[in-house]
């Protein structure tokens, strides 16, 4: 990593892609570090596509994210993790939701959904681990769950512990009762062993 770390996460409306940027931050910040963050939302509530930067570190001037500077990106739709692969550094990782959700801009036939985002993304050389966060938070009984899901993926690529970050995420929850807590407590740990499992595979 260098001195600044930048995230980018990129999905599509009601996905939850810059509540999860907002968590990251805060952990981040709670460690002290300097954190710009900004958005780009369109038609965020109806499906659009969302992408959100994350730059923390010593000294940040700018939210900014250049392209071929992201050290993680996080993917919540499979399509946006291939189409933002331009702004990864050399060296730098996609940790990629398999799911498709189509935006409207595909259904109204302005663009065509990718045959295959993983195997494009694979061919551009660059790291990739997928795995599908989306039925993990099903089997769990909420696809809202899969906000979790993904920070719990992206855990073990910070420059701080895994532990710091869970705490910033159940700190939402507390005010909504024990069993929020628990089962987003069971999304994160779950999110995070889909990764290191499919990191595994990759050898």
């Amino acid at each position: 990593m260098s001195e600044n770390t930048n995230i980018l996460v990129v999905g599509i409306g009601g996905q939850g892609v810059m509540t999860a940027t907002e968590i990251l931050a805060e952990a981040a910040i709670a460690l002290g570090h300097d954190v710009k963050k900004t958005e780009v939302a369109g038609m965020a509530q109806r499906g659009g596509v969302v992408s959100s930067h994350l730059r923390f570190g010593m000294r940040v001037l700018t939210p900014q994210i250049t392209p071929g500077t992201a050290d993680v990106l996080l993917g919540f739709e499979a399509a946006e993790s291939m189409r933002w692969q331009h702004m990864l550094r050399p060296g730098g990782i996609t940790l990629m939701n398999t799911a498709r959700l189509v935006p409207p801009v595909v259904e109204l036939g302005l663009f065509e959904y990718p045959d295959d985002p993983l195997a494009e993304i694979r061919k551009s050389g660059n790291k990739v681990v997928a795995f599908d966060a989306t039925t993990i938070a099903l089997d769990l009984g909420d696809i809202r769950l899969g906000n979790t899901v993904m920070l719990g993926a992206i855990a073990d690529h910070l420059p701080f512990s895994a532990e710091v970050l869970l705490d910033c995420v159940l700190k939402r929850f507390q005010r909504k009762g024990e069993k929020l807590v628990e089962l987003n407590r069971r999304a994160f740990a779950a999110g995070r062993a889909a990764v290191g499992a499919a990191e595994a595979a990759l050898g």
